[in-house]
């Protein structure tokens, strides 16, 4: 049995607010092993959002920290299953793993998690191969922050994009300053999706904020557009001059 090294500190639940999605989602609860800066942004953002955070983390220091911040946080080493039980995260529906440089960790307290049938697991993978043994393991949701990252900046760095994201399906989003092919005329007349493959959702110009963009929308010179479509395909839109 762990000796636990921090009492599980609870202070009065932050209240859901009329727009956290209490309503929506139903159990807001969420158990964040590993209070590193990945765990503790995570947690804090979560927060924000109206849920009910349980921080755990084997330094002291660390929960101490978090302590004022989260609704719940204790000090214990989760690679022991008896741990996970003693701070009732088996009866959380969501829990996430962000311990990452400790690969062993990382896998036994998945592990620990996927016995407890905690319905809703994410874990961080630090490298592929990681992610895909936590993947076998069952894990429901794997991220690689630090990969995924590179990527997007990659594409940032090397293009006209002033921002990239890709999902899992090979599908992206991305907000890029109007090509010279997508202005002067309707986008229900310019062909934009039948030629290029990619849709145009939003548009922004200057000194404006974004709205939605339609077939009777006429891009101008220096607008900035969001579009979406298949990887490539917003890829070699969004270089086009």
């Amino acid at each position: 049995m762990v000796n636990f090294l921090h009492a599980l500190r609870r202070r009065r639940a932050k209240q859901p607010t009329p727009h956290s999605g209490a309503d929506q989602h139903g159990d807001q609860r969420v158990a964040v092993i590993g209070l590193g800066r990945f765990g503790s942004s995570l947690a804090n953002e979560l927060m924000r959002r109206g849920w009910d955070v349980l921080g755990v983390d084997t330094n002291v220091q660390i929960v101490q920290r978090l302590s004022d911040d989260l609704t719940h946080t204790a000090v214990a080493d989760c690679t022991d299953p008896e741990a996970l039980r003693q701070l009732g995260v088996h009866e959380f529906t969501s829990a996430v793993v962000g311990i990452g440089t400790d690969i062993e960790a990382s896998i036994l307290i998945a592990s620990n998690l996927l016995e407890a049938e905690v319905p809703n697991i994410w874990a961080k993978a630090i490298s592929r191969q990681h992610g895909q043994i936590l993947e076998r393991l069952g894990v429901h949701h794997v991220v690689l922050p630090e990969h995924e990252m590179g990527e997007r900046v990659a594409h940032l760095v090397t293009g006209r994009m002033l921002d990239f994201i890709e999902f899992d399906d090979d599908y992206a989003l991305v907000k890029t300053v109007a090509p010279e092919v997508a202005t002067g005329v309707a986008l229900g007349e310019s062909g934009v999706r039948s030629k290029y493959g990619v849709t145009v959702v939003g548009i922004k110009r200057p000194g404006e904020g974004f709205t939605y963009a339609t077939a009777e929308t006429v891009i101008a010179k220096g607008d900035v557009i969001i579009v979406t479509g298949k990887t490539q395909a917003v890829e070699s839109f969004a270089e086009l001059s």
